[in-house]
């Protein structure tokens, strides 16, 4: 009896894990978001992509090399790994970075809080997931939330949005990124997460290098600050090493439409973080705002209708 006790109580640990792994991964990537501020000052774009990476690179590969992994993997997989590494690392922070050159962060904000959905409908075509009401129900919900959020509950600044190139730069980066998360379910059957998450990285490096090459690290290394270098190594650890591999390993446990719906919990986060550290306001719109995410989130979570 007690042993049904013990494998019912580690069964349902094991759920609650598998179902809110990526609550830890969001939160990490928000913080990126408050380092980013401060990093972006001191490294160029590119460059500021590429060491992320690299260091990451770096310390996943140590990992696996002092733990005795096998480091290799085989030729038929390397260009899957290269398109991952071009949706989800390359493409996508090119055409963000990009977009913010032309439009607001508002609209950019807006935007990325289509990922669940854009994931949700190319899933539902790919990978023949079924969609419930229910689940379309939480994802507006939460949608909706990220909305009041980034325009602190003002119609106005929905009413007085421009709409422009980047804008579509933008569309472009969540489209790459929602592709990434499609066809990552695939390769994670057959790659480790830690090990793919590596990889993914590391072609990211290799193919961002002759844009580092071009912006030139020596004139601006010697003037980069130790805030700069702390922020650095907090996006390379913190929101590249464990958040992508967390939010690997729960594409691989729950899909990824439900996955992609814990990005809308970034700008909460984000929020949280900013008025702790940034000394930022928060505005009951937006503790309404926070409550709307959280909700849609529970209720496409416990939508039993989406299929893996």
């Amino acid at each position: 009896m007690k042993e049904n006790n013990n494998s019912t109580c580690i069964g349902s640990i094991k759920s609650i894990l598998d179902k809110n792994i990526m609550v830890i991964s969001s939160i990490f990537f928000s913080g990126a978001f408050i380092a980013g501020k401060f990093s972006i000052m001191e490294f160029p774009v590119f460059s500021l992509t590429f060491f992320r990476f690299l260091i990451a690179s770096v310390i996943l590969f140590l990992i696996m090399h002092f733990r005795g992994e096998n480091l290799k993997i085989s030729k038929s997989e390397i260009p899957h790994v290269i398109v991952l590494s071009l949706l989800g690392m390359v493409g996508y922070h090119l055409f963000f970075f990009t977009a913010l050159k032309y439009t607001s962060s508002v609209n950019t904000s807006l935007i990325a809080a289509s990922n669940p959905i854009m994931t949700t409908v190319l899933a539902s075509i790919f990978l023949k997931e079924r969609v419930s009401l229910k689940a379309a129900f939480g994802i507006v919900i939460s949608f909706i939330g990220v909305a009041v959020i980034v325009t602190n509950g003002s119609y106005e600044v929905l009413k007085n949005m421009n709409f422009n190139i980047g804008d579509l730069y933008m569309l472009i980066a969540v489209l790459s990124f929602s592709c990434y998360f499609i066809l990552l379910k695939n390769v994670l059957s057959r790659i480790p997460p830690m090990k793919l998450t590596a990889y993914v990285f590391l072609f990211c490096v290799l193919i961002l290098l002759p844009a580092v090459i071009i912006e030139n690290p020596a004139s601006y290394m010697g003037s980069v600050t130790i805030k700069g270098w702390g922020s650095l190594l907090y996006m390379a650890t913190f929101a590249s090493v464990i958040a992508y591999m967390l939010q690997q390993v729960s594409v691989k446990r729950i899909g990824p439409s439900k996955t992609s719906l814990y990005i809308n919990l970034i700008p909460l986060f984000s929020m949280i973080m900013a008025y702790f550290i940034l000394g930022e306001k928060i505005t009951i719109q937006k503790i309404l705002a926070a409550a709307m995410i959280i909700s849609g989130v529970i209720i496409t979570l416990k939508s039993k209708n989406v299929s893996k």
